[in-house]
């Protein structure tokens, strides 16, 4: 949410506060139970979440109903979306792409969903040994911090792969950011380190 918080300040020229987003329109591609949605309807934007996964809008769902959010949850993809010409300013997809059958025909569909004037927001994992050690086996494996096969290390992608196919739909990609796991605090960090998980920006020049 920082990453997102100063993407924002600086395409939009709004600064960081409680009301960032008012008047914004967002969705969050892959919302799953809502970790991401949910401060972004907070943060005041009009937010749809979508995700394939039934028991996922379910549990959003009821979450947002708990906290008195107001969520446009949808079983939906960004494919489907996308093809109907529907957009929104503020595109969020968080550890979703190095999960999807074709992640350039994904990609494109965000790419779409971004309008004119619009910022696209994603974050994956980078194909690296680091990776495929640390995200993929001790993750999965030793300290079972995600289910055994959770991830594919092959569907994971470097960040001139995930940046081409913006670029080809016309968007203007900025300079990736890293996030670093630090063992002595127990926290996730920003940080200049591409060789594990990273997050991107994208804009859509206005027409």
């Amino acid at each position: 949410m920082s990453f997102i918080a100063d993407m924002v300040a600086e395409h939009f020229s709004r600064p960081r506060g409680l009301s960032q987003l008012k008047g914004l329109s967002a969705i969050d591609v892959g919302c799953g139970g809502g970790l991401i949605t949910e401060p972004l309807a907070r943060l005041g934007a009009k937010t749809v979440g979508i995700d394939v996964t039934d028991n996922n809008i379910e549990a959003a769902k009821t979450h947002a109903e708990i906290s008195g959010l107001e969520i446009d949850y949808q079983i939906d993809s960004a494919e489907n979306l996308a093809s109907g010409g529907i957009n929104f300013d503020l595109v969020i997809s968080l550890e979703v792409v190095e999960h999807v059958p074709d992640h350039g025909t994904f990609l494109r569909a965000l790419a779409n969903l971004t309008r004119p004037g619009g910022l696209l927001i994603a974050a994956t994992i980078n194909r690296t040994p680091k990776a495929l050690v640390l995200a993929k086996f001790a993750a999965e494996y030793v300290v079972g911090w995600l289910p055994r096969g959770t991830h594919d290390w092959r569907k994971f992608l470097k960040p001139s792969e995930l940046a081409r196919p913006l670029r080809e739909a016309g968007l203007i990609v900025k300079k990736p950011e890293g996030i670093s796991y630090d063992l002595l605090t127990d926290e996730w960090r920003r940080s200049t380190d591409l060789s594990m998980n990273y997050m991107i920006a994208a804009s859509r020049p206005a027409a």
